[in-house]
């Protein structure tokens, strides 16, 4: 069960750690396998339940990489993480073949962007080993995602693609219990459609899933904001986590583990004080 998993009774923290050259946010800081090890051990000790490690880029116009890079990339980070902390592991992979051997090396949640479309191998794999997965809405691809989203009802399409992507889940094997959703925030979308998906963020707790949130650092708050680099949008990054938790969201994929740790911290506080 995903309760089992995971105690989802507060804000569960996912770490970022991107074994890539040319991520959004990090690109290049820690490609460097000991230098991904020392950031995952770092974002665990500031409290990440989770540690999701990547090995391909899916921000804006990103080019895929190949599986065998991908592997070269994340499997020897994952190993050593596996023998040095219990903290979950997960990985954030569009790929049956890195998800095998991701698992077999110590990672024990899946997080795919592409919610398993055309991956029958990964939906058997998943069934068979009973793993928590995160599935994510995704209009496109990353190559072109951005060229130009659009909706009619963009709550509507997000939910009813969701939807159905965990009934086929279910119907693989995979229980429901063990599933996850991210409305995928930036990924296919306008500033008006994710600031929507934010906003109504509550509808999707009709999915019946644990919500996951992956606001951190994105584009939509230099937009709002003005221009300012990613590493410079912990404010917003915060901001949106506290409404979607204040609207039920569980899990949050962020970069800054410890400020947003602390943010939850005082934001229940506050909440629980009489």
């Amino acid at each position: 069960m995903f309760q089992d998993k995971l105690n989802i009774s507060h804000p569960i923290m996912m770490g970022v750690v991107n074994v890539t050259p040319d991520s959004f946010s990090d690109g290049g800081n820690f490609i460097q396998t000991d230098k991904a090890i020392d950031h995952a051990l770092r974002l665990s000790e500031e409290g990440a339940s989770i540690l999701d490690v990547g090995g391909e880029s899916t921000r804006p116009n990103a080019e895929p990489v190949s599986v065998q890079e991908e592997l070269d990339r994340v499997i020897p980070v994952i190993e050593a993480l596996a023998k040095q902390t219990n903290t979950l592991i997960s990985i954030d992979t569009r790929h049956a073949d890195v998800m095998r051997s991701a698992v077999k090396v110590g990672a024990g949640f899946i997080n795919d962007v592409n919610a398993l479309q055309n991956n029958s191998s990964g939906l058997k794999f998943i069934a068979e080993e009973k793993l928590p997965v995160c599935l994510m809405h995704m209009q496109n691809t990353p190559q072109d995602m951005q060229e130009n989203p659009i909706y009619e009802d963009v709550i509507q399409e997000v939910f009813e693609f969701l939807s159905e992507r965990i009934r086929i889940c279910v119907e693989a094997g995979i229980s429901k219990d063990l599933i996850c959703a991210d409305v995928g925030i930036g990924f296919g979308k306008t500033l008006e459609h994710n600031l929507t998906l934010l906003k109504n963020i509550e509808i999707f707790h009709g999915l019946g899933v644990p919500l996951l949130l992956g606001v951190s650092r994105k584009r939509f708050i230099e937009k709002i904001s003005g221009s300012v680099s990613p590493q410079k949008r912990l404010g917003g990054s915060i901001a949106s986590a506290l409404y979607g938790f204040q609207k039920g969201v569980k899990i949050f994929r962020v970069h800054d583990v410890e400020e947003t740790k602390q943010a939850f911290q005082v934001f229940q506080a506050i909440q629980k004080s009489s």
